[in-house]
């Protein structure tokens, strides 16, 4: 009978691979204490290094986002404006 397989959520996995960059301790020693393979370990640890460009890249997203949202926030005022300006020119030419 097979061993169930366990599965880690990306906190722990960042949280022993950060704990493996630091080398305070072996791979040995950390498998120990958190009770996962050594080779698992140095998977997540070259996962994390692999992929830690990708917070700042997000970082990056935001600031895209946020200056669009400026650039659509003020095309709506312009456009009031011009609605109200139609609207109070249409009032003046029914009367």
């Amino acid at each position: 009978m097979r061993a169930k397989r366990r599965k880690f959520s990306s906190d722990f996995k960042a949280k022993v691979a950060i704990e493996a960059l630091m080398e305070r301790e072996s791979l040995a020693e950390l498998a120990s204490r958190f009770g996962v393979h050594s080779t698992i370990i140095g998977k997540w640890k070259q996962e994390f290094l692999e992929n830690s460009s990708v917070a700042f890249e997000r970082q990056k997203e935001s600031t895209n986002n946020e200056v669009e949202l400026d650039r659509l926030y003020a095309r709506i005022g312009r456009l009031e404006l011009e609605k109200e300006f139609l609207k109070k020119n249409l009032l003046r030419t029914d009367l």
